[in-house]
């Protein structure tokens, strides 16, 4: 059951030649994004930047993805976006979050099938908090339909979910 051992047939068990971190690499790339994924926060790309800092502090996330009028990915917006966004002397309700938010093809996203592993990888590659899980419906156009986000602490909880034994 821990997978040092194999059998066969007629011949009975013998020893795999798997070490346990190429068990646990076999056992990490099982986990999916579906099983991890949290409900997103979006908002629409005509609301106005204090609407998008007041819904990131009462939320308390990092991250807000921006949705279009049809509701798929439109762009992404951090912190770091809000902040350049508040200095200066700005009327922040007069701007909306489309001028300050990342826009695509410039976002990275992942879907419910990869795997977190490759989510993981994503954002350290990127060195962004979060991704967006979302399902294509139009290649041509690149509509995307939102369906959740991963975030670090996503990643976190299922690393120390692996490291207490749970069940993961």
């Amino acid at each position: 059951m821990a997978g040092f051992l194999d059998a066969r047939p007629r011949v009975g068990y013998f020893y795999s030649g798997k070490t346990a971190n190429q068990l646990l690499k076999e056992h990490i790339y099982t986990l999916l994004v579906k099983d991890y994924q949290s409900r997103p926060v979006v908002v629409q790309e005509n609301s106005s930047v204090y609407d998008a800092i007041c819904t990131m502090f009462l939320e308390d996330v990092g991250t807000l993805i921006v949705s279009d009028k049809h509701s798929y990915l439109s762009g992404i917006i951090s912190r770091k976006d809000l902040l350049k966004a508040a200095m200066g002397n700005q009327d922040l309700q007069a701007i909306p979050v489309s001028v300050v938010m990342t826009r695509m093809p410039n976002i990275v996203t992942c879907e419910a099938d990869d795997p977190l592993y490759q989510a993981a990888y994503m954002m350290i590659r990127h060195q962004i908090d979060a991704l967006p899980v979302v399902r294509q419906v139009d290649q041509e156009n690149m509509r995307y339909e939102i369906l959740g986000r991963i975030t670090k602490t996503t990643i976190t909880k299922a690393f120390v979910e692996l490291g207490e034994n749970n069940s993961v």
